[in-house]
């Protein structure tokens, strides 16, 4: 059952793949969230280095450019923190080092609440496939949630070595979901999510009228009919672990 309730979380570690998936699957709530209160962590595993058709980029100035502007993106979003792992774009693969990884950080910044997508979505209608790195990384995410983060005998070296105690996250939010049941209305942090799109140029490009036009095509139908300017919102599949 689709649902506009739920409780705004104060610590969120948001875990994607690539710069910019944050800002489309999840830009507008992300705002919502810092304006809110909460304190947003946001971890890339890649930092993009293969998305791109220019010819005269190498995959190390490529990601110089990505974290540049993820940087900036975060800003206007009010992420308070980017770590960038910078494992190589395209080239992620289920593994115990990935859930490692995502683990040390769930023990590490105990969120209430993990923001990633949805690893059932391989494709999102006739015409798209969604990117392979897109399901890898939130399999890994949501394998670390649980029960990997919440046992201490998984990977144990965190606790004895590092001091890391178990941690269990409340609430997980999937987005990409073909099975939403959770709707976050995203009306007023609109402007916002657009102003991180345009920060990411080297992949959108510098017209920012065109990339308004495409995120207006989302516009959510249901809350638009009943107003007389376009209204959007956010889908997510919602998983209470509490």
């Amino acid at each position: 059952m689709l649902t506009d309730q739920y409780t705004t979380p104060q610590q969120v570690l948001a875990i994607y793949a690539h710069p910019d998936d944050a800002e489309f699957f999840a830009g507008g709530t992300i705002a919502r969230w810092a304006s809110e209160g909460a304190n947003i962590i946001l971890v890339l595993v890649t930092s993009g280095d293969k998305g791109s058709g220019d010819r005269d980029l190498t995959w190390q100035q490529l990601r110089e450019i990505r974290e540049a502007e993820t940087r900036a993106a975060a800003a206007q979003l009010g992420i308070s923190k980017v770590i960038f792992m910078r494992w190589r774009d395209g080239e992620l693969m289920p593994s115990m080092a990935m859930r490692r990884a995502f683990v040390r950080f769930i023990r590490l910044y105990r969120p209430d609440a993990v923001l990633s997508s949805d690893p059932s979505t391989r494709w999102r209608d006739d015409r798209r496939l969604n990117h392979p790195d897109h399901w890898i990384v939130a399999s890994e995410v949501m394998s670390a949630v649980y029960p990997a983060a919440r046992d201490h005998l998984n990977f144990p070296e965190l606790l004895y070595d590092e001091g890391l105690e178990p941690h269990i996250t409340p609430f997980l939010y999937m987005s990409l979901s073909r099975q939403p049941n959770l709707r976050i209305i995203t009306t007023d942090f609109q402007a916002q999510k657009l102003r991180a799109l345009a920060e990411h140029r080297s992949q959108v490009g510098d017209d920012l009228a065109r990339l308004q036009e495409r995120l207006a095509r989302y516009a959510d139908e249901e809350l638009s009919s009943t107003s007389n300017t376009p209204q959007f919102a956010e889908y997510f599949r919602l998983i209470s672990l509490d």
